[in-house]
């Protein structure tokens, strides 16, 4: 037999599912396996295929099929068969040898035919497989997937769009071209519930109000004939379209009611944040899921499920807390990784604040636990000896757990490994600085000077990332005009093809910090761009789409005060209006103090106006007006409860905000308005001010007010414990000078 007979008889016998051990499959592996050093790639790749469907990923026969590889990468010139290879072999090879893989594969990817659709999916399973968003490579297979959408059947576009999902990768072209394939399937699926159940969690998250309409109208039709798996499958799928079809959401729980026994942990988990996310509520179904959870739980050894019981357990409506958890957790915490402590932690932190009923004896266990949990994940950061074990730490740190117990200790470590930033991992060095509030300007300057010197390593999909900290953290580096123009200059050639989503944050991130590239700026205010955006925000999560849109307003409104010569409209009333009228914010208890002060300082409630809007929509804490003589004048009557909005003031002839002034404020020369900062508006080592809070400061100045800024650390020192000396602080911060 020669190699490639011998290799295809393998092939062709795995199709008609023999089993592994059977002698003739057997026979023919030990002899592929003599012969392994002279197979041609082609035979090689196929070869591994067989092995990977034996599921010997990590087999010394797949060790030897890595290593001739690793041997001969250098002359390998097919593609397809570079591809399938690299597949098989992604689990067992080293960071060194994948980067040599990702570097030949995009060498090679020209040679790739537009139709080669699968050798394309095949490098996005890869890149999944190492955990790498490559983005070179992502592009050029989304090229590929993109134009050949027509060709492509439910399957593959359903494994395409969770392969992006998984790399993070977001595609509205694809997306797009996807969603029209999709809804040509309709017809055809509607009368086999596996097809529909595949077609609705695929087409479902992406589709129009009608087509969403359309499809949950169909899989009620079909939901009693649905199996244990596929009724997940629509759960998960109804809990990305946030459905609100409770005929539907009832119908599919009593369903998956009778397949609760049969699910495995991590399927309990899903179907318990499924149904908390579509706001069920069944006593009946929770008890016996919690009871499920339960016993699982008893039963459990391994780190990774009982994270995911305790997860799914503290998440249910009544999160009684018991010994149960908290024994199962001591007994894995020192196997476990850096993830599983702090999903261990998050549930906690759920259990603490859901758990009313809960005993003081029992709070006690729990903050024990956290202690413990805090000890471990120390233990674990102080193990790491390079930068790329350490973020492989620092990656799983989120949320109050982040912040409360080792914001200090991770951003100290990660200054010990400056040196080793570099573009291949500044991005995510400053995206994790981004959500830590905490102001390193050794870091920020060593993220500075890797973009300014390897600018042209970085990809544009990195920018955004690269910018954030400096724009949440309100920081200036020394090459700041060098910085600044080696990323705008990185995402010039590409702002056509980048998503619309992130130009936008980009451009507000880089507005925070007093940047205005015109070019940029005139690309996203341009009437195909907003259209762009506007058909991306319909297929968007409903807090993401109201995330954006806030974002482009801010971004609009930075444009129209801080750079009114490039003439580009403000065209966010109407959006304002509707989100101010609904929005009603309550004073804390600092404001209330502070309220009842300027009133008494100002001479009555009449001369303070609370919770007020600038005609740019910015929100003032108190606004007070003064006249020539420094006198307070007062508003017309406004009726305010502390911890309520007072009323807002609408001019019926006017697209702007308008302040209830006197008819006396033709005398006002000055317009005040005083903010109380808390901790949010404060990087969390030091008193410096945050991107936000400093662009409102500009804002409102550029509109005639002179800004009081009142810090927390300030109201709350010991030199204004007393009424007095708050009541001589506002004296003087308005009039200039002490007690009148």
């Amino acid at each position: 037999m020669s190699d490639h007979t011998l290799v295809n008889v393998l092939y062709i016998i795995r199709q008609f599912a023999v089993e592994s051990h059977h002698p003739l499959v057997e026979a023919l592996v030990t002899e592929a396996w003599k012969r392994l050093e002279r197979f041609d790639t082609n035979v090689l790749s196929i070869f591994s295929t067989c092995l990977a469907d034996q599921h010997l990923y990590f087999s010394p026969l797949m060790g030897k099929i890595a290593d001739i590889v690793n041997r001969n990468l250098e002359t390998i010139q097919d593609m397809r068969a570079l591809s399938v290879l690299m597949v098989s072999i992604s689990s067992l090879i080293s960071r060194c040898f994948q980067e040599r893989l990702v570097n030949k594969a995009e060498l090679l990817f020209d040679t790739v035919d537009s139709s080669k659709v699968n050798t394309a999916r095949r490098i996005l399973l890869f890149l999944r497989n190492i955990k790498c968003s490559y983005y070179p490579l992502l592009e050029r297979c989304n090229k590929v997937l993109t134009s050949s959408v027509s060709h492509l059947d439910l399957e593959s576009i359903s494994k395409i769009l969770s392969l992006y999902q998984s790399l993070q990768f977001h595609s509205f072209e694809f997306i797009e071209v996807s969603r029209r394939r999709l809804m040509e399937m309709i017809p055809g699926s509607s009368g086999y519930p596996e097809s529909f159940v595949r077609l609705f969690a695929t087409l479902g998250p992406v589709a129009g109000p009608e087509i969403k309409k359309q499809l949950e109208s169909t899989i009620l039709l079909m939901s009693e004939e649905l199996t244990s798996q596929q009724v997940l499958t629509v759960l998960g799928a109804m809990e990305d379209m946030e459905s609100r079809n409770a005929h539907l959401i009832k119908k599919t729980a009593s369903v998956l009611y009778k397949y609760l026994d049969n699910y495995k942990s991590i399927e309990l988990l899903k179907v318990t944040q499924a149904l908390s996310c579509l706001h069920f509520q069944n006593k009946e179904f929770f008890v016996k899921l919690r009871e499920l959870i339960l016993s699982r739980l008893e039963a459990s050894i391994t780190p990774s499920e009982i994270c995911i019981l305790v997860s799914a357990l503290s998440m249910l409506p009544f999160p009684h807390f018991n010994e149960t958890a908290i024994s199962r957790i001591e007994a894995v915490l020192p196997q476990c990784d850096s993830k599983e402590l702090s999903d261990f932690v998050s549930s906690l932190m759920r259990w603490i604040q859901n758990d009313h009923k809960c005993l003081a004896n029992t709070t006690r266990k729990q903050l024990n636990l956290l202690q413990k949990l805090d000890h471990w994940g120390h233990h674990r950061l102080q193990q790491s000896n390079s930068l790329d074990l350490l973020w492989e730490e620092l990656k799983s740190l989120k949320g109050e757990w982040l912040h409360e117990s080792f914001v200090e200790e991770s951003v100290a470590a990660l200054q010990c490994f400056a040196d080793e930033i570099d573009c291949t991992n500044v991005a995510k060095i400053a995206s994790f600085l981004s959500k830590t509030n905490y102001l390193s300007t050794l870091l920020l300057d060593r993220i500075a000077s890797v973009v300014v010197q390897q600018i042209e390593k970085i990809h544009p999909f990195s920018i955004l990332a690269i910018t954030l900290p400096f724009s949440v953290l309100n920081y200036d580096p020394p090459q700041r005009d060098e910085f600044f123009g080696a990323c705008v200059q990185c995402l010039n050639s590409y702002v056509g093809t980048l998503d619309p989503i992130t130009l936008v944050f980009l451009g507000f991130s880089l507005a925070t910090l007093e940047y205005f590239p015109e070019d940029l700026l005139k690309k996203i205010f341009n009437i195909q761009f907003l259209a762009r955006l506007d058909s991306q925000l319909a297929i968007l999560p409903s807090t993401l789409s109201a995330r954006v849109q806030f974002r482009l307003m801010e971004l609009n409104r930075a444009v129209c005060l801080e750079c009114p010569e490039f003439q580009i409209p403000w065209f966010h009333d109407r959006f304002c209006r509707g989100h101010y009228n609904k929005d009603i914010d309550v004073m804390n208890g600092a404001q209330q103090q502070i309220y009842k002060m300027l009133a008494e300082v100002l001479g009555g409630l009449r001369c303070v106006k609370a919770s007020g809007l600038s005609t740019y929509y910015h929100t003032v804490d108190f606004e007070c007006i003064l006249d020539k003589r420094k006198k307070p004048l007062p508003y017309r009557s406004q009726s305010i409860t502390p911890g309520k909005s007072p009323g807002i003031y609408w001019e019926s002839d006017t697209s702007r905000v308008e302040s209830s002034l006197p008819p006396e404020s033709e005398r006002c020369v000055l317009r005040i308005a005083l903010e109380f900062l808390d901790v949010r508006a404060f990087c969390s080592n030091i008193p410096h001010l945050k991107g936000k809070s400093a662009m409102k400061k500009r804002h409102l100045e550029i509109l005639g007010y002179r800004v009081i800024q009142v810090p927390y650390f300030e109201w709350n020192s010991m030199a204004l414990s007393t009424k007095d000396a708050r009541m001589d602080y506002l004296r003087e911060h308005i009039f200039g000078a002490g007690k009148s």
